[in-house]
């Protein structure tokens, strides 16, 4: 059945957002490249990369080591985020939508109900981390209210960021670029604070050989490629707002400095506090350093959650309906973030089950490196890039439902990226990263061995390329499918 496709106005950049996963009309394809740079640099100024930026130096290697494995990790894990979100501006469509193309019309609810779920732990974990920062800074300035002024900020953070998000793209869009500008700048001031204010060690480091080699890899998992390829089941969402006559240049180049830029100079900055030796929470040291510096620390905290769980809980909704769900977008959004809100009262009430499910959701991103490599041989080297839109959208039919080469592809990439993964958690820990001391390949081996074995089996499955088709999502969507879907 073919997409039915209206002639719609131009769309207010603050309106509200109506779409759900239907490709987004031209009309409605009003973002420019620097609405893209400002929301995934809002989505990735977040107080949880100070944390993470730290980790190098916990695990015994130097700050210059540090800063070079986060450097050469982000060049390539922005890059790779840049090219799915190149899949979004050229079809106009979200990305477990564009799942279909590799596992099946129904094979693609395996990753979307993944991309269902782990938002909402996310988006929990993200506004729990920065609470306690959020009293510190309060005590800071001389504000006391115990655990009720806790839970009466955990309240307002979730209701404004799931009223954001269940307003939709441009309220996203919106929000993003007009506070990000005045948070970079807060930031800069911070940054400068702190290197006037720690005795910064640049070539300190507690580990050499085989054992620096090991933190090495953990830390490029943690923060280097593995930051950038956590994002990339988000990347089209957004950029299927983009104006189809942005050329693909613009897009990859706000998107990719967008995830690179905050996401390296955050990490940097928590690994450069934390050589000091003065512990290994590097954003409450920064707190106590500040003194009259509190309050802006304290936007800078509020804001972080905020700015990355509205990007987290609007393509939670998206996922949700890509599971064939038949409800408005907004309901999911706000369904979305009231099972969120639950799971962070859990949090507040028990801090050890906080850090415990904190752990576990970083083991459970196993499953994207290899959904990527499987999505990336399949649109770029498979189909090179010729998408039939409509037949996204067909009804569900036995001759589509399930693409194997994709799912066969991806359980074998699943098994090679827990094999090399090294967490905290032992039941989830790989043979292999153990037989090497704590080795983490898990990134390069589950989308490696997806990628390859995709590449290989889509021929014995007889998978036809789609035929070529405009750009535009608009165009793309009223013409006929292809004889056989894809």
């Amino acid at each position: 059945m073919l997409l039915e496709q209206t002639q719609l106005p131009a769309q207010d950049e603050a309106g509200f957002d109506a779409h759900g996963i239907e490709p987004v009309p031209a009309a409605h394809r009003t973002s420019s490249s620097f609405d893209q740079f400002w929301i995934w640099t809002g989505a990735n100024i977040a107080p949880i990369n100070w944390v993470l930026g730290a980790l190098g130096i916990q695990l015994g290697l130097s700050l210059l080591q540090t800063l070079a494995v986060i450097v050469v990790g982000n060049l390539f894990g922005a890059a790779l985020f840049a090219a799915f979100c190149l899949m979004g501006h050229r079809t106009g469509v979200p990305q477990m939508v564009l799942g279909r193309l590799a596992f099946g019309r129904r094979g693609a609810y395996l990753p979307a109900l993944a991309q269902v779920l782990m938002p909402m732990g996310w988006v929990a974990i993200n506004t729990w981390i920065v609470l306690d920062l959020c009293m510190a800074a309060l005590e800071r300035m001389g504000v006391g209210g115990g655990v009720e002024l806790k839970y009466a900020i955990a309240l307002l953070v979730m209701l404004f960021q799931i009223g954001i998000a269940a307003w939709g793209f441009n309220a996203i869009k919106v929000f993003e670029r007009y506070t990000m500008p005045f948070i970079l700048l807060i930031m800069a001031v911070m940054t400068a604070l702190a290197f006037l204010r720690v005795d910064i060690k640049w070539q300190s480091a507690a580990v050499t050989g085989m054992p620096a080699f090991a933190a090495a890899t953990q830390l490029m998992t943690a923060i280097g490629i593995g930051w950038g390829i956590s994002w990339l089941t988000y990347a089209s969402d957004y950029t299927r707002f983009t104006r189809p006559s942005l050329s693909a240049a613009k897009v990859f180049r706000a998107t990719f400095l967008g995830m690179f830029l905050p996401t390296v100079w955050l990490a940097f900055l928590g690994a450069a506090i934390a050589s000091a030796g003065a512990g290994s929470d590097p954003s409450k040291l920064i707190i106590a350093a500040f003194g009259t510096m509190a309050l802006p620390v304290l936007l800078v905290l509020l804001h972080g959650p905020i700015a990355t769980n509205i990007v987290v809980i609007y393509s939670a909704a998206l996922s949700s309906l890509a599971l064939d769900l038949r409800r408005p977008r907004w309901v999911i959004s706000v369904l979305s973030g009231l099972i969120a809100s639950a799971i962070l009262y859990a949090f507040l009430q028990s801090g050890d089950f906080a850090h415990a499910f904190d752990n576990f959701m970083v083991a459970l991103i196993v499953w994207i490196s290899p959904w990527a490599g499987v999505t990336l041989a399949d649109f770029y080297l498979v189909r090179r890039g010729r998408i039939d839109v409509a037949s996204l959208y067909e009804e569900p039919g036995r001759d589509r439902d399930f693409n194997w080469a994709g799912l066969i592809a991806f359980a074998a990439g699943f098994v090679a990226a827990w094999a090399f993964q090294m967490g905290t958690i032992k039941a989830m820990q790989g043979p292999l990263a153990l037989a090497t001391g704590g080795v983490d390949l898990s990134w390069l081996t589950g989308m490696g061995v997806a990628m390859a074995s995709y590449l290989a089996l889509h021929r014995l499955f007889g998978r036809p390329l789609a035929r070529s088709v405009p750009s535009s999502a608009a165009d793309a969507a009223s013409i006929e499918p292809a004889p056989t879907s894809t």
